[in-house]
């Protein structure tokens, strides 16, 4: 049963309510995993994707898959424990929400199932106060930010409440958004100004 507390005082207490946490599957939502999340080791940055997939539903770790190796690739941070004591890793919803019904990719979870998980992101934001956030995606720039379509944001430089956000475009390999004409050279833009604020912490 999830359990929800008005307020939480430490990263530690709010993760373990988190870990047990079944308010989308309660609320009728077809999930294919338990919620995934990293431990906090006092992280200064902050990383926000749009949704666990198959690998990390398993692990119950973030960025486990494919889309982790490359990410960490892009960000040069290719030693695990570099990049999880680097990032607090949360996404927009935090279990795997299973196959999309096409067969290609991972399903979109549902803009309620957004809201659902965003009691968490709010908490985590709150406590941890980041000196960085990094989004990675669309669908997690919208959802923090507010900023549509992901195209011209990438490479640049945000704030969110006096904190420095820096979009990414997915990892995935399924994405097709690194073969469109100029993406290379603002995903290399948008690299540079995440080590330069990386470097501030």
């Amino acid at each position: 049963m999830t359990v929800r507390k008005s307020s939480y005082r430490s990263l530690a207490s709010l993760a373990r309510d988190l870990s047990r946490c079944r308010a989308c599957v309660e609320a009728g939502y077809p999930l294919e995993s338990r919620p995934v999340h990293a431990p906090s080791a006092g992280q200064r940055a902050y990383l926000f994707g749009q949704a666990p997939g198959v690998n990390e539903g398993l692990e119950r770790r973030p960025w486990r898959g494919d889309a982790g190796r490359r990410l960490r690739r892009w960000l040069e941070l290719e030693d695990e424990t570099e990049f999880y004591g680097t990032f607090h890793c949360a996404s927009v919803t935090r279990c795997y929400p299973g196959r999309a019904p096409s067969g290609r990719g991972d399903r979109t979870p549902t803009p309620r199932e957004q809201e659902l998980c965003r009691f968490w992101r709010d908490w985590e934001l709150e406590l941890l106060r980041p000196g960085l956030i990094v989004t990675v995606g669309g669908l997690a720039l919208r959802r923090l930010v507010g900023l549509a379509p992901l195209t011209p944001h990438v490479g640049e430089r945000y704030e969110l409440h006096g904190t420095p956000v820096v979009p990414l475009p997915h990892s995935s390999g399924a994405s097709g958004w690194l073969n469109l004409p100029g993406n290379r050279e603002r995903l290399e833009g948008a690299l540079a100004l995440v080590r330069a604020e990386l470097a501030k912490l």
